[in-house]
């Protein structure tokens, strides 16, 4: 053999077929793997909505309280309660209802940062999870948040209605956890809406 030359190689150990269904193979799984990711992504999104449903809303949940716990950080889950949601479906048909219901997700989606969270915890109740907020800045957003959703005005059938919210605070810190959490931001809610029962609203 003469230097600086290679030996000759040896034949292939893989088959021209089997490498063409190695690729194929593996073209397959990445599909498949896309698909799953699709798939999960769907099962956590409300379709009407198009934003978290109550599933992935509890799983960005349980992701920001560990991040909280791990860097001691500071953040707070708002609670709020579409009013006068059931009347309106009553008097006016589950149309209306979703129109209502998208009005609240997008003034919530405008109204908060891109790093927070906003989800649809079932029916007409949303979850809205703040990050980097003091406990009272949480309540000034949480007021604010129903400010604007009290100033949404809807026509149907030639009557002018206005729907409102009633929002409730948790803070998140390193001794909570997620059913803990919507625990309290839940009974602070109701708490809320007792009280605005007896403000004077349009």
């Amino acid at each position: 053999m003469r230097a600086g030359r290679s030996p000759p190689a040896g034949p292939d150990p893989i088959p021209a077929g089997a490498r063409q269904t190695i690729r194929r193979l593996k073209a397959e799984l990445a599909a498949a793997q896309l698909r799953i990711e699709e798939l999960t992504a769907t099962a956590e999104r409300d379709f009407l909505l198009d934003i978290f449903n109550r599933r992935g809303f509890a799983r960005e949940l349980h992701r920001s309280i560990a991040f909280i716990k791990r860097y001691d950080a500071t953040g707070a889950l708002v609670v709020l309660d579409v009013d006068r949601l059931k009347p309106i479906n009553d008097m006016f048909g589950h149309a209306a209802g979703d129109e209502v219901l998208k009005a609240v997700a997008r003034v919530l989606s405008e109204e908060v940062r891109s790093s927070d969270v906003i989800g649809r915890l079932g029916g007409d109740e949303f979850g809205v999870l703040l990050w980097h907020l003091s406990e009272t800045d949480a309540r000034v957003k949480a007021a604010a948040l129903e400010e604007a959703i009290d100033n949404l005005s809807f026509t149907f059938a030639d009557q002018a209605v206005r729907a409102g919210a009633s929002a409730g605070v948790a803070l998140l810190d390193k001794r909570v956890n997620p059913v803990r959490a919507l625990e309290e931001a839940d009974r602070a809610m109701y708490i809320r809406k007792a009280q605005r029962r007896h403000e004077i609203r349009p």
